[in-house]
Formats: C-alpha cells, sequence, structure tokens
C-alpha cells in the first residue's frame, strides 16, 4: 500500500480542524524530499518566478525544507499569497511581488524555475497578451538572468505545447497540431515558443536548460473556483457543496493526471542531475482518465448527491491527453506511483479542511 494512502473521508464538515490541511501538505512535502537526492540543492540560490501559484509555491516549500536560498518572484494575477505566507519569517526565504516580464534585479542565484503563467483556458482567454508575454518576455528575462549567473534554467512547458496530438502515447518527439490563430494559440504557441527561445540560450551560449511538459497535474492548493479553476478541484468543491459538477461536453474526452507529488518530484528529480542527456521530457502520469468517469469518481469519494450537468464544450477544447514517459523513466529511473483515487481522497480531505 502507498504511504500516502488515506481512509474514505467523511461526509463534508465546514469545522473540521485546520490543522489536517497542514497535515496532509506535510506528509506530500516529506514524501516528495525523500525522492530526490537532496545534495543537488542544498545551499543554493533559487529564484521561482509564478512562486506562489499551485506547483511554484510547492517547490518553494520543498526546497526551502533543503536548506535552498528562495526568491519567490510572483505578481498575484493568478498566485495566491496564502500558498506562501507560512514562509515569509523564514531568513532564506524572500517574496518579491513583481510581472516576470518587467522583472529587472539580477540576484545571485544558482538556479532558476520559471513557472510563472496562466495555466487556465477561462483566464487566459481573457488575458491573451500578458499570457503569450509571460511565455515570451518573461521567459528571455529569466534566461537571461541565468546568463548573467551561469545557472540552470527550468522551464515549465506544457502538454498543451502538443496542441490536438494525433500519435498517442505521445513522444516528446512529436512536432505537435497547434492552430497559430486558435483561441488557445496564447497559451500553446507562447510555450513553444517559450521552449525555443530556451533552445537558442542553449544553442548561443550554452546555458543548461530543462524543458518539462507538464501534463495535468492536481493537489492541494490548485485553486478550484472563478477564473482559474481547474477540472479536479472544481469537481471537488461542486460534489462537496452538493452543486451540479459540470462537464463540458459529453465528457468523453480525456486527461493524463499526475498527483502534485509525483509531478513535483519528477521536475526536481529532471532539475537535479548534474548532466542531463535530454533537453525536453514529458513529466505525467501513463495513464488516460474520461473526464465524465472522473466526475462519478469524485462523486463516490466525496459521498455526495450532486448530479452531473453537460454543458456546450468550449470551442478549441482537446479531446486526448496521453504522455510517453518512456523517456522520463529511463533518464530519471523514476515513475510516478500515486494511483488516481489516492490522490482524489488526500485532495479532496484538504479541501474538506478549508474554511467553509
Amino acid at each position: 500500500m502507498n504511504t500516502l494512502e488515506n481512509p474514505r473521508p467523511r461526509r463534508y464538515s465546514g469545522d473540521l480542524a485546520l490543522g489536517l490541511k497542514d497535515q496532509i501538505i506535510n506528509q506530500d512535502l516529506d514524501a516528495i524530499r525523500k525522492s530526490i537526492d537532496p545534495s543537488a540543492f542544498q545551499g543554493k540560490g533559487v529564484l521561482v518566478s509564478g512562486g506562489s501559484g499551485f506547483l511554484g509555491s510547492w517547490i518553494c516549500d520543498t526546497l526551502i525544507g533543503l536548506d535552498s536560498r528562495i526568491i519567490c518572484l510572483d505578481n498575484l494575477s493568478t498566485g495566491v499569497f496564502e500558498n506562501i505566507d507560512h514562509l515569509k519569517t523564514v531568513k532564506s526565504f524572500k517574496f518579491e511581488r513583481a510581472d516576470v516580464c518587467t522583472y529587472s534585479k539580477n540576484p545571485k542565484v544558482d538556479m532558476v524555475f520559471h513557472l510563472a503563467s496562466r495555466p487556465a483556458p477561462e483566464d487566459y482567454q481573457k488575458h491573451p497578451v500578458e499570457t503569450a508575454l509571460a511565455s515570451a518576455t518573461g521567459t528571455d528575462r529569466m534566461l537571461d538572468l541565468a546568463r548573467k549567473n551561469d545557472a540552470r534554467v527550468f522551464y515549465a512547458s506544457s502538454s498543451e505545447a502538443y496542441g490536438d496530438p494525433e500519435v498517442f502515447p505521445t513522444p516528446e518527439s512529436y512536432e505537435g497540431k497547434v492552430d497559430p490563430l486558435g483561441p488557445r494559440s496564447c497559451y500553446e504557441e507562447g510555450k513553444r515558443f517559450g521552449e525555443a527561445l530556451c533552445k537558442a540560450y542553449h544553442d548561443q551560449y550554452g546555458l543548461d536548460v530543462r524543458i518539462a511538459r507538464l501534463f495535468n497535474s492536481y493537489g492541494p492548493r490548485l485553486r478550484a473556483e472563478g477564473l482559474y479553476g481547474r477540472v479536479i478541484s472544481r469537481f471537488i468543491l461542486q460534489a462537496l457543496r452538493g452543486d451540479d459538477i459540470t462537464v463540458f461536453g459529453d465528457g468523453s474526452q480525456t486527461r493524463s493526471f499526475s498527483y502534485v507529488t509525483d509531478t513535483v518530484s519528477a521536475s526536481l528529480l529532471f532539475m537535479g542531475l548534474d548532466r542531463s542527456s535530454e533537453m525536453v521530457l514529458n513529466i505525467g502520469m501513463k495513464e488516460e482518465n474520461n473526464i465524465r468517469d472522473l466526475a462519478e469518481r469524485i462523486k463516490a469519494i466525496a459521498v455526495s448527491d450532486s448530479s452531473v450537468r453537460f454543458l456546450p464544450l468550449p470551442a478549441g477544447d482537446h479531446m486526448r491527453r496521453l504522455p510517453d514517459t518512456a523517456r522520463m523513466e529511463r533518464l530519471l529511473g523514476w515513475s510516478p506511483s500515486l494511483r488516481l483515487e489516492t490522490g482524489l481522497d488526500r485532495t479532496l480531505r484538504w479541501f474538506r479542511s478549508q474554511k467553509p
């Protein structure tokens, strides 16, 4: 049995002890730290753009526990300060509220994690210019900072760089099928251009860059409401409230879901390699999940009476996501292990522990 597995949760109660929230996150952080070599990060100066966001805050938390010195850079357009508020008294942690596109400081760093982005389609389609520039101008700023420091760079790309793929499982060698003028182009083409910039800095300056094409990640701290809601957290919150669980289209579209501990562990293992024979890596779970079935699973785990309601499929939505993870497993000597049921259970328990 996985060490993170938990019993079926109780029905929703708004007065659950808030300590459970921290307990779940601390257990997950311990699991991440045990999966990686801490020596790659100990004493290192690290800048994390988008550091108050979902994955960024997990990286900050993990590395603080490994004695790294962290600069968390975020303009809070989609990030949540509460994700890193508990770190503000830590001497080795510094929060800078700034836009990655206009950041002009040159701190001494050994590593740069560039995660600043607007990943939610509902949000980035309302802010297409800012979204595209975060992957263009923002990536250029982070790469130039790294060049000046001879620092290693982690660029958080996305499975969206493949657009609407026709090859499954999709390998890193697949060139993609992207509409440059489509409704998702600001994000998809932005990520592709960010990758091209990484390659250009590598070729021209010899910069050590690691490009991670991240597939759908979920877990505690993933926003559920408003413009930034993601499918698992949105389904969970709807189920806990007894609201209709809203599925776009007929729910036959699939996604590959990776719990946050697996996503962050793989990202840090990739970044921690002294030398990497590969520049680009799919990071995700080689498991395809139907969205309609996902809604029913969450209903069952939440013991919810919610109904599933189907809404029109948004323009440009993609029907399948499934990564080829062979390169990741070979390069890292590691594979994701947390089953979807366990990850959903942990995420739902974390949401239960929030204030009503």
